[in-house]
């Protein structure tokens, strides 16, 4: 199990990660909800971080190209959810930032990440509206 504790500068305290399975649960679920068979639940990794000192709720990690070839790995995926703020939010509400994270990933899942200012069409925020619809009629339908 993943345990990391870090100091970081005077007055700010320290912050830690710690693995989180329930994340990761929830997560292979909203990828079947969604129909976002693109991405591979098995290199998607999610963490608990408590006292980062950050406006986010959750946020993503992707593992550069350069890192991929070098350590000779598939191209992987970590879900940072900060613990202060996600946990305190409704379970629906939940599941809309783990898609929001979710959305961030590139269909060929190369380990790159998709920013927030796409336009056009194929835009962010389209995406994720597409992808939380997704979820809601399934989970409407599976009841």
């Amino acid at each position: 199990m993943l345990k990391f504790t870090r100091s970081v500068k005077k007055g700010r305290g320290q912050y830690s990660y710690d693995s989180a399975p329930d994340i990761h649960k929830k997560i292979v679920t909203l990828l079947k909800k969604c129909e976002a068979d693109w991405i591979n639940p098995r290199r998607i990794f999610c963490v608990r971080s408590v006292n980062a000192k950050t406006r986010a709720y959750a946020r993503i990690w992707g593992l550069a190209k350069i890192w991929q070839r070098t350590l000779n790995i598939s191209p992987s995926y970590i879900i940072e959810v900060i613990s202060e703020k996600f946990d305190k939010v409704i379970s629906r509400e939940q599941d809309k930032i783990l898609i929001h994270e979710i959305c961030h990933i590139p269909r060929n899942f190369s380990g790159s990440l998709l920013p927030h200012i796409r336009r056009g069409k194929n835009s962010f925020s389209k995406k994720v509206s597409t992808l939380i619809n997704h979820y809601a009629n399934n989970s409407n339908t599976r009841k």
